[in-house]
């Protein structure tokens, strides 16, 4: 089943500069909740008037991977970027897992490429973070093919440390988005671009290696192409959301105190937040493609382990139970089933993804 729609519409490119913020339609929003009960193989999004949308969609057939190339290739469009959601066979407390696949051909207009690099955590959010498995970046069909989901996979689990050439390929491979921009008359590549941290922003990162802080803001420094220390005041759990700038993006690192099965764990959580459409297009571009280069200078040469890395859009999500399910998303879920006082919780676990499906009529 497949649904008409062009992102590169006149209005929409025009537009681009002055974003009120993209989110999912309510038919997408309630079309997520039918496909995550286990009916729907593939869902395909799109950006259209502003909006996400269903692009297409493919109910079950076979075996993931027998379905796979022929149902994900014949969707990529060689000129327009879209986003899938692809249902694996494996389940995890919450459910089925998926593959997120972020589709942005070479051959799509530069603009374009930027709207959807900057709407793809939105779009994660909207579906919900804790059933994706595993996310896959192309440019090119191979990238996203089987083979190429497989290459990806045996990649990230390859138990060797890749060499800095490794890396560099790797990065370029899996990068957001891949086009050249202009920053300060200098031409890079988007997925290239880094801002190396300040002296004194490495330091107070060390620091919290340490322990001796418990909270780190940063920020990029678009005239300079650094990466700045804002602040390390002492942060509590319930002061988090207000350290969360309302109109600025920023970079945090929050030493996470809590208790998880009896055991007291002090884990380090990343925050990449990015109030939408209160930044500029630009800013959001930048943020975006310099994340995944710090993260790198951080874990690995600052060796501080990075338990969990988040996407938010707002301080108000920043609630305990919030960065608790984050952490710990599969425990903290099989211990609310198994909590309900009725029957064994993996019985009634089973009997509901099957179910669902059948309520709506539709064959597995």
């Amino acid at each position: 089943t497949l649904f008409r729609s062009d992102p590169t519409s006149p209005r929409l490119i025009a537009d681009m500069a002055h974003q009120t913020g993209i989110h999912a339609t309510p038919e997408l929003k309630e079309f997520f909740a039918k496909a995550r009960n286990g009916s729907v193989r593939l869902i395909k999004v799109v950006i259209e008037d502003e909006q996400l949308i269903l692009g297409a969609y493919k109910e079950l057939s076979g075996a993931w991977d027998r379905d796979y190339d022929s149902f994900v290739l014949p969707l990529l469009d060689e000129t327009q970027p879209c986003y899938i959601l692809y249902r694996l066979d494996t389940q995890n407390a919450q459910g089925f897992e998926w593959l997120f696949i972020s589709w942005s051909p070479d051959n799509s207009p530069v603009r374009l490429k930027m709207l959807y690099a900057a709407t793809r955590a939105t779009v994660k959010k909207e579906f919900g973070g804790g059933h994706i498995k595993d996310e896959l970046f192309g440019t090119l069909k191979e990238d996203i093919s089987l083979g190429g989901y497989k290459k990806h996979v045996s990649s990230c689990s390859a138990p060797a440390p890749l060499t800095a050439a490794e890396r560099e390929l790797q990065e370029i491979k899996i990068s957001e988005v891949k086009t050249e921009i202009s920053v300060e008359s200098k031409h890079q590549t988007l997925q290239g671009l880094a801002f190396p941290l300040r002296p004194e922003a490495e330091k107070a990162i060390l620091l919290l290696k340490q322990k001796k802080l418990n909270y780190v803001q940063l920020k990029l420094d678009l005239e300079k192409e650094t990466t700045e220390l804002v602040h390390t005041n002492p942060t509590e759990i319930a002061e988090l959301p207000q350290r969360i700038p309302e109109d600025s993006a920023r970079y945090h690192l929050f030493l996470y105190k809590h208790s998880h099965e009896g055991d007291y764990l002090e884990s380090v959580v990343f925050i990449y937040s990015m109030p939408g459409y209160k930044c500029s297009i630009k800013e959001r571009m930048l943020y975006s493609s310099c994340k995944n280069r710090l993260l790198d200078s951080v874990e690995q040469d600052l060796q501080l382990e990075i338990a969990k890395k988040i996407e938010i859009e707002s301080g108000a999500e920043l609630t305990a139970e919030f960065l608790y399910d984050e952490v710990h998303p599969k425990q903290h879920a099989f211990k609310q089933a198994f909590a309900k006082p009725k029957g064994p919780a993996g019985k009634r676990g089973q009997k509901r993804l099957i179910k669902g499906p059948g309520e709506n009529g539709e064959d597995i």
